[in-house]
């Protein structure tokens, strides 16, 4: 093939000087197949060169994790009993501002097989979704494909969408953001490793055939998305979740019989990136011959199979002497499974072509934490921080109609009912899931066959991350443990999904640095490591970048499922209490956003040591069974948080705080590091005398009714009014969109 210029790296998104590097790399010019390899495994999809000097600072060790950040495709941590909890997180945004429905699904097919390819049964997906406001066509039509694209793939691949979020700000309408969550069990001991090892062994690539779909996809995610974006369709992959529920019983079944080395799903750049990640893992080469790769097209180029980003795929690495009984198995589940090559000792990988060399490369050369580029970007504080620093709640008036204002509050769809969202995912398949008439904060798993259960949660809210991406990224961890520990979990790890802008403006790196810094210190306090997951960098709009997006996917366990704890009011006559301090603050809350229209200002109230002290006294109060439910406070402020408790049982609720505050800083504040919980008139006592000891702040504020809601004296008349305009208010907007 001819050699490649300077040009022709910049047309595949390569810098000169990367260009002179791969050159020096190869002491040679490369030909167009190996430039296309470097261009994508040099993305920052693949490479991670703009963000892997922070995440290393990210805490990666805890007691509980069988593997290290980074050794595996997902993490894995000990839950007892001679079992693990396999998770991650991933974005597919680029993909889904494209083409919404495929976008979506292979988002969801594609952490599912991070899951299984590391040996471990996918048992729960979860998502956290962005979108620009509701009102606009263009937001209601990707909100329809890609919720449409999540529940297609999920339901048909046979694992319960049990929980997520979904956010609407205007700067998403772009570039929505669309990130999915597998997490699976497995056996210790009996996990199978992305590595490549053995001179002579076979390579097999087995699942569905290659075709042209996907080709360049990692470069895609790779850059911003402009108006012209619709011309890289291409670059979108078509899932088949039929053909991957086939590849997950093959490939379960395959693991056990001990054929196998090594095994690598094909996600980002494909072969390319299966062949050069194993490789080097194990500190070899492989020769590969591209003609034996099944196709589904006719006369593909050799780039083009190296590059495609089909779906349900995956690179095996056979023992020797067993090839037959792999390929009876994948027979025996209907499934192509062809040996396209062999590992060799040298480091390097040569693909062939009807037996041409079309491209030499060293296996190392390509790979993150190999030569992959690593780079330090200029950061500086947004200009935006003067206007959020200018901020004072002195001049935002307090409304005389609280009720009217709550009325405004709970029909936002940020904090309305996502019913016509989650309806459409089937959370029931596999009847493991706990939460769909017993609500928690946190959804919570039976792993069938033992008494344990999992938590898992995706939190963030980016407008706090805005307004201060250091402190926004505490809440984001915090959050997500809170949510757990309210459920009666213990938070194991965090999986991230990095969202953020063009990482070469100072303005968004900064924003990126101060959100590791932040998560690091948070997931330090919380004993939660983090995994891996993902960075996903160009999310952008014509005025700027989104709102900065570091998604937290946190896992925890209960050792007894007689541990969990709902979030529902269950009796009226219950006493109603607050845990944790009541404050002055309607800072970046809902009601300061969205009600007054106020862009800027800071984050709300938040102190790391309050949060740890606080979650210590629910995690013992359930612990004790001293109260009946619990529900943290969040968006929407304390009158949001009582809704939610009381509405699943049709209860209502009285109450009243004596405190000088502001009354709209009372009931509507997003303050941080507070629960709502509940419990009989008598157990009070036991409650007070218990919290006492702990140094949280302690509030009754009230009663649970049959379904009157009162507050400070004044009647808000009764839930089930409460409730229709809560469940039905994102339907309104969506009516024109309803699933067929």
């Amino acid at each position: 093939m001819e050699t490649t210029t300077v040009e022709t790296a910049q047309q595949l998104r390569l810098t000169p000087d990367e260009f002179e590097q791969i050159c020096r790399i190869l002491d040679r010019t490369p030909n167009f197949a190996e430039l296309a390899a470097y261009s994508v495994m040099w993305s920052e999809h693949c490479s991670y060169k703009n963000s892997i000097r922070w995440l290393k600072t990210l805490p990666r060790d805890g007691s509980k994790l069988l593997v290290k950040a980074g050794e595996e495709n997902a993490g894995l941590a000990d839950i007892g009993d001679g079992l693990g909890v396999v998770f991650k997180i991933e974005s597919h945004n680029h993909p889904s501002a494209i083409e919404p429905f495929q976008g979506a699904a292979t988002g969801v097919g594609g952490i599912h097989r991070d899951i299984f390819t590391m040996g471990a049964r996918p048992i729960a997906a979860l998502n956290s979704l962005r979108f620009g406001d509701l009102k606009d066509a263009k937001t209601q039509h990707l909100v329809s494909g890609v919720v449409h694209g999540i529940g297609h793939y999920g339901n048909c691949f046979g694992v319960p969408t049990v929980g997520g979020e979904v956010y609407f700000e205007p700067c998403y309408h772009t570039n929505p953001l669309v990130n999915a969550m597998s997490v699976g069990i497995v056996e210790v001991g009996k996990t199978i490793s992305a590595t490549a090892e053995g001179k002579g062994n076979p390579v097999f690539i087995v699942g569905s055939a290659t075709g042209k779909d996907g080709i360049g996809g990692a470069s895609f995610a790779s850059g911003d998305i402009t108006a012209d974006s619709a011309q890289d369709l291409p670059a979108v992959q078509v899932g088949d979740p039929f053909q991957e529920k086939k590849l997950l019983e093959a490939c379960l079944e395959v693991i056990p019989t001990g054929a196998l080395v090594g095994m690598q799903d094909m996600g980002a750049a494909g072969i390319i990136c299966s062949t050069a990640e194993t490789s080097a893992k194990g500190g070899v080469g492989m020769r590969i011959d591209l003609d034996k790769v099944p196709k589904r097209q006719q006369n593909m180029k050799a780039w083009e199979l190296l590059l495609s980003e089909s779906q349900e795929r995956m690179l095996m690495i056979v023992k020797k002497g067993r090839e037959a009984e792999v390929q009876q198995i994948f027979d025996k589940w209907d499934l192509p499974c062809s040996e396209i090559g062999e590992v060799t000792d040298d480091g390097m990988l040569r693909f062939f072509m009807n037996g041409m060399e079309e491209a030499v490369l060293p296996a190392e050369s390509l790979v993150l934490g190999g030569g992959a580029p690593v780079y330090e970007r200029e950061y500086r504080e947004p200009a935006y921080m003067e206007k959020i620093r200018a901020f004072s709640a002195e001049h935002v008036s307090v409304p005389e109609d609280l009720q009217a204002v709550a009325q405004y509050l709970v029909a936002i769809p940020n904090i309305a009912s996502k019913r016509w969202i989650y309806h459409q995912y089937d959370s029931m398949v596999g009847t493991a899931n706990t939460s769909t008439n017993a609500p928690t904060d946190a959804p919570i798993v039976w792993i069938k066959g033992t008494r344990k259960a999992l938590a898992m949660t995706t939190d963030c809210n980016s407008r706090y991350v805005y307004a201060d991406p250091r402190v926004g990224c505490m809440i984001a961890v915090s959050e997500a443990a809170r949510n757990i520990v309210c459920s009666g979990g213990q938070p194991l790890g965090v999986t991230n999904c990095l969202n953020f802008g063009n990482p070469y403006d100072p303005e968004v790196y900064y924003q990126f640095v101060h959100a590791i810094k932040g998560m690091g210190e948070a997931c330090l306090a919380f004993d939660t490591p983090v995994t891996g997951g993902n960075v996903s960098f160009y999310n952008q709009h014509p005025e700027g970048a989104v709102y900065p997006t570091p998604t937290i996917g946190m896992v925890g366990l209960l050792d007894d499922l007689d541990e969990r704890m709902t979030l529902n009011f269950k009796a009226a006559g219950h006493v109603i209490c607050l845990l944790g301090a009541v404050t002055d603050d309607i800072a970046s809350s809902e009601y300061v956003h969205k009600y007054h229209g106020i862009e800027f200002s800071p984050a709300p109230h938040f102190d790391l040591a309050e949060e740890v002290d606080l979650q210590r006294t629910v995690a013992r109060l359930i612990r004790e069974k001293l109260i009946t439910s619990a529900h943290d406070v969040s968006e929407g402020g304390l009158f949001t948080t009582l809704l939610e408790s009381a509405m699943p049982g049709g209860l209502g609720f009285e109450v009243s705080v004596d405190l000088p505050v502001r009354r709209d800083a009372c009931w509507f504040g997003e303050s941080q590091s507070r629960v709502v919980v509940s419990l009989p008139a008598d157990a009070y006592p036991a409650l007070a005398d218990a919290v006492a000891s702990t140094g949280t702040p302690l509030l009754k504020i009230g009663t649970v009714t049959a379904g009157e809601i009162r507050i400070d004296g004044a009647d808000w008349g009764r839930v089930e009014g409460w409730k229709g305009r809560y469940d039905t208010a994102i339907e309104s907007y969506l009516h024109g969109y309803q699933s067929e």
